[in-house]
């Protein structure tokens, strides 16, 4: 019998925002671990997610969209996602099927084109394709402009092209055996998921003028004796204005938002979860130093 060899190893999910890197991560490890949301710049931090295979183990690392920043925060997510390229050992470059080549991708791919890393080209939402013949001529676009390791068509939402994309990631992981127990997902603890979930909550329940002006910090994660968790949070906005819409006519979309949010939590923890919800105002916190730290935005 031929002797398995495992591989181990680190791969970077690179892109313009809203492309679906956290739900092509999501999809490959078979849990929700990265925040998803129809709106740019959904993820802030770096996210590990664990696959873990009798022949493998893929830390993904979700990292923000690459764009022109308009903030401090901004500033953070470029150099969160540009610093993570040179330290994993595959990147998997993710473009929009739908969208035409523009000057956000040949910008990230002249910042691929700085690191020795591997580059994988993944065309996600081809499910969005009504004539797939187009694949054809997406494919030439960027290949005429870098050369790939490997092309690999997705559809992250309906897990289409995982098989191969597994494959090529594994190819160029080196051999070792697992970081990680097999049945862990993520390297974040609960509270930092938690916060994540409460936030897209915020971001899928509110208007345009409030999203990116989100934080949301734990103050409290209790694991009571009857296997419950308590979580006290508070969700902070930059304006009075942004609160109300948060908090929404006497209450109902803060009730709604923790609805959703606790559901999503009790599904990963598989235990029950009281979530107890708070909306502050910390005023223009997105250009501050000592907030973006206090939130986890930036290292000490």
């Amino acid at each position: 019998m031929t002797e398995i060899r495992h591989r181990t190893g680190f791969a970077a999910l690179a892109g313009r925002p809203n492309v679906g890197k956290s739900t092509l991560m999501n999809g490959m490890i078979g849990e929700k671990i990265a925040i998803m949301s129809d709106r740019p710049q959904t993820t802030r931090n770096k996210i590990m997610g664990i696959y873990s295979a009798e022949d493998a183990q893929i830390m993904f690392l979700d990292t923000p969209g690459i764009h022109k920043p308009l903030h401090k925060l901004g500033e953070y997510m470029n150099q969160t996602a540009v610093g993570a390229l040179n330290h994993v050992d595959v990147i998997l470059f993710v473009v929009d099927a739908t969208e035409k080549k523009g000057a956000g991708e040949l910008f990230i791919m002249e910042q691929l084109k700085k690191v020795k890393t591997p580059v994988l080209l993944v065309i996600n939402k081809i499910d969005r394709l009504e004539d797939k013949r187009r694949l054809l001529s997406i494919m030439k676009s960027y290949t005429e402009t870098m050369r790939f390791e490997a092309v690999i068509p997705v559809s992250a939402l309906k897990q289409e092209g995982f098989d191969e994309l597994r494959e090529e990631i594994i190819r160029f992981l080196p051999e070792g055996p697992s970081l990680f127990p097999e049945d862990e997902l993520t390297d974040q603890p609960m509270r930092v998921i938690a916060a994540e979930m409460i936030r897209e909550k915020v971001l899928r329940n509110t208007r345009d003028e409030v999203p990116h002006a989100i934080a949301v910090e734990i103050d409290e994660f209790k694991e009571r004796t009857n296997g419950n968790i308590f979580i006290r949070a508070v969700i902070y906005v930059e304006r009075e204005s942004q609160k109300g819409i948060v908090i929404g006519s006497g209450g109902s979309l803060l009730k709604k938002i923790g609805q959703e949010a606790r559901q999503d939590i009790e599904n990963l923890t598989g235990g029950g979860v009281f979530l107890d919800l708070w909306v502050k105002v910390r005023a223009d916190w997105r250009n501050k130093e000592k907030l973006l730290k206090e939130f986890g935005y930036k290292e000490e």
